[in-house]
């Protein structure tokens, strides 16, 4: 069975999760909250690792920074001999607000993320213009966009249509069986 743990954004907690958390398990996955530190997303790697067990059937990603410090994760699985199943990044923040220069800094690992990655965005989200988010798609070996009209860079206000599309995700996954 899969196991998917999720990251907090920068300003959350594994509290804020929640709805995320509770939404994955009533659509029948084992879905558990991340508590990261708040510092640089590489510096939070390691606190990731150490919540998250090793193994083919698991699922890691989370809300904007929490996305960020897991595809940094996947990325550097075969260095630290760990594997993930998939990668789900909610609101990823591919540059600051008003900053897209910054971009190509946030997908320079994106690469080396080698398990399908499903990442959910906002069309109007200040941390990923659209242009800028689906040129860096390709760069993901099996990546998948799935945009929202108008949403910044909560997806809340579309939570069931994102959880249900986070399920079907998960549900073509190995080891998906419910």
């Amino acid at each position: 069975m899969l196991q998917v743990y999720l990251g907090h954004g920068a300003s959350g907690t594994a509290a804020s999760m929640t709805p995320w958390i509770e939404g994955l398990r009533a659509r029948g996955f084992a879905a558990h909250p991340l508590e990261l530190p708040r510092r640089k997303a590489e510096d939070a790697v390691a606190a990731l690792e150490a919540q998250v067990p090793d193994g083919p059937e698991v699922v890691v990603g989370g809300h904007s920074y929490g996305g960020r410090v897991a595809s940094l994760a996947v990325a550097r699985a075969h260095e630290v001999s760990r594997s993930y199943a998939a990668l789900v990044c909610l609101s990823y923040p591919l540059h600051r607000p008003g900053a897209p220069e910054t971009a190509a800094a946030r997908t320079e690992h994106w690469p080396r993320i080698d398990v399908p990655t499903l990442l959910l965005s906002g069309t109007a989200d200040p941390f990923a213009r659209l242009d800028l988010l689906e040129a860096a798609i390709p760069l993901l070996p099996d990546g998948r966009l799935v945009t929202y009209p108008r949403l910044r860079h909560s997806l809340k206000p579309a939570l069931d249509d994102v959880l249900d599309r986070v399920a079907a995700f998960l549900s073509r996954l190995p080891g998906a069986a419910q």
